[in-house]
């Protein structure tokens, strides 16, 4: 029998007290000290084993959580503690995010390069990482002698991007490692370990009801939605967008920003609705326009590390080429998740079986 979702504003559904917010905090805690103890057996060698990838990534996942919570129900959680543990859970998800981020940026580009000039495939050495295929079609397969001219500079512009998005990995890596060693984590860790066992809810919470602040968060998203350029989005080639990413121009894409404030919404909103109900059931609408939003930060950033490989002096025409294509190629992997989740976003919501 299908079961219908859980709304935080549906009048019919009952309170949710303040005590589960103490239960799901508690629970995230406990994960994320399961999961430091786990990269700690692990180890964390450069490149990384599979289990340490894991690791890191279940440490990110509970952090973010937690902070998300803290963000969320904060009139229900004593004022200065929240406000000393939020942006140090955020330091510390962002930290360990950029090693992953920047090797999975690097196989996404390399396997576009070998797409759109059917050249041999690139090395890529990102070992337990498995990053999902793109959105969907792209730039239009070159003609014979565009493809001529593309895979002349291919090979190069694919060196390049690996030295330098190596060297960034490396550098990541290395920040991930001192952020784990250093004081500042393990004040953090500290208070974790203390949020397993006490949550500083305030003396009202436990007979507050969470719905209205898990549906003021989507309100905020839905406000944030309604802002963002659709029309243009409502299409699967926005030419205006590419047009302005192939000017010279380094600063980020103007268009960019409103739709990952989105993705940064969507999730609170996302970790609110666990708090109240875990993951069960799960909003197939929310889950698909989340996963559009992640294509789409992963395509806007590849396409900017494409530009600014692009930028590096005296490279060969030929290899400036090869970027500038990648480049657009990125760019209509934006428009293409831009459209996929206003796709998503119009669906009515799904009943889960």
């Amino acid at each position: 029998m299908a079961q219908q979702h859980l709304d935080p504003t549906d009048p019919t559904a009952g309170p949710v007290a303040g005590s589960a917010l103490g239960d799901y905090l508690r629970s995230q805690a406990t994960e994320f000290l399961r999961a430091l103890r786990s990269h700690r057996e692990t180890g964390a060698t450069a490149g990384g084993s599979e289990e340490a990838v894991d690791a890191a990534r279940a440490l990110r996942r509970s952090a973010r959580r937690i902070s998300g919570s803290l963000h969320t129900f904060r009139p229900l959680l004593d004022t200065e503690w929240s406000e000393q543990m939020r942006p140090e859970l955020a330091w510390l998800s962002g930290t360990l995010a950029l090693e992953h981020a920047c090797a999975a940026r690097l196989e996404r580009l390399l396997h576009a390069l070998h797409r759109l000039s059917g050249s041999a495939a690139f090395p890529v050495r990102t070992p337990g990482l498995t990053i999902g295929a793109p959105a969907g079609p792209a730039v239009p397969a070159p003609a014979a002698a565009e493809r001529s001219s593309l895979t002349v500079g291919a090979a190069k512009a694919g060196a390049l991007l690996e030295r330098q998005l190596t060297l960034a990995r490396t550098r990541a890596h290395s920040t991930a490692l001192q952020a784990l060693g250093s004081s500042r984590f393990h004040a953090v860790a500290d208070k974790v370990a203390v949020l397993a066992s006490e949550v500083p809810l305030t003396p009202a919470a436990a007979g507050t009801d969470l719905r209205p602040l898990a549906a003021a968060s989507g309100e905020r998203l839905t406000a944030a939605v309604t802002a963002l350029p659709l029309v243009t989005a409502g299409h699967p080639y926005n030419a205006e967008a590419l047009v302005h990413g192939l000017s010279p121009d380094p600063a980020p894409h103007p268009q960019d920003g409103p739709w990952h404030q989105v993705r940064l919404l969507l999730r609170l909103h996302r970790y609110a609705r666990e708090a109240l109900y875990g993951d069960d059931p799960v909003d197939v609408r929310l889950l698909a326009a989340g996963q559009a939003l992640n294509r789409h930060r992963d395509a806007s950033e590849a396409a900017a590390a494409a530009a600014s490989a692009a930028r590096t002096p005296r490279i060969a025409p030929a290899t400036a080429y090869a970027l500038g294509v990648l480049h657009a190629d990125q760019r209509h992997e934006v428009e293409a998740a831009r459209f996929a989740f206003h796709q998503s976003w119009q669906k009515q919501t799904v009943r889960t079986p």
